[in-house]
């Protein structure tokens, strides 16, 4: 059954950044954070383990009965999201947000609903959904990622984040086909979840957060209901990743994808 609500009753105290990887969100959680009023949004439920919650959020692992560890992860979740703010920002990748919201049915199980239990947690919630049009190029960025151990450089070329040692990237038709299958299924589940939870969700796109960063910060600031002139100054620190080679990537495969449908 689909829960209805009305829109946004509340001024946001929170928002999530509802999104997938290679769509942008490291560069748009920045410029949030930079902007000095709006929180300091993090993944800090990136993976599907109250262990590695407990880790990123500094605390100490031990056994502890489930719903009193959970009370002191979301509470400092709240401390660490806010920053020097009074509002609470979250980047939640697809993967993980099930588990995420199974434990939070655990901290409230008076609540019958997923988004009734996220603002229990975190407070009248805005919900932003991040994504990427163009799925193919989004594939080879992911694969890029995954085979090279870089995900991001800042605008001086330095490395920003690296998870493996370097490696060259290889080309594989397959291999990008799969990714598209996975951040389409993405797409979809939260798209799925917005509409079972009665949720219009504030939508942004790659394609237009690379092409205008400033424009794309001020709206959420304004469906925040905080002051978009905060924006003036702020620019950027992170680069894109796409390259020559991304850009071969995509020919190589829109090529090998319009041989096999013509069938030679």
């Amino acid at each position: 059954m689909t829960r209805c609500y009305v829109y946004r009753m509340k001024k946001p105290a929170s928002y999530m950044i509802c999104t997938s990887p290679r769509s942008g969100s490291t560069l748009l959680c920045n410029m949030l954070k930079n902007s000095g009023i709006a929180g300091d949004p993090r993944s800090l439920f990136f993976r599907p383990s109250l262990e590695d919650w407990l880790t990123r959020l500094g605390l100490p692992q031990g056994a502890v009965n489930e719903q009193e560890g959970l009370n002191v992860v979301m509470q400092r979740a709240l401390q660490a999201g806010r920053g020097e703010t009074s509002v609470f920002g979250l980047r939640q990748q697809f993967p993980s947000f099930d588990f995420l919201c199974r434990k939070l049915a655990v901290l409230y199980p008076q609540t019958t609903a997923d988004r009734d239990r996220i603002e229990h947690a975190f407070g009248p919630m805005l919900f932003v959904h991040l994504s990427r049009r163009n799925k193919l190029e989004q594939a080879v960025s992911y694969l890029k990622a995954q085979q090279t151990g870089l995900w991001h450089v800042a605008v001086d070329r330095a490395e920003w984040e690296r998870t493996a040692p370097a490696e060259e990237p290889v080309f594989d038709a397959g291999k990008l086909k799969g990714c598209i299958a996975t951040l389409e299924s993405y797409d979809r589940g939260w798209d799925t979840w917005f509409r079972r939870e009665g949720i219009r969700p504030v939508r942004i796109y790659y394609e237009d957060l690379s092409k205008a960063p400033v424009a794309t910060l001020s709206l959420i600031l304004r469906e925040l209901g905080l002051d978009p002139r905060v924006v003036e100054g702020i620019a950027p620190d992170i680069r894109k990743m796409a390259d020559a080679t991304s850009r071969d990537w995509v020919e190589m495969f829109l090529s090998e994808q319009s041989r096999a449908s013509s069938g030679y």
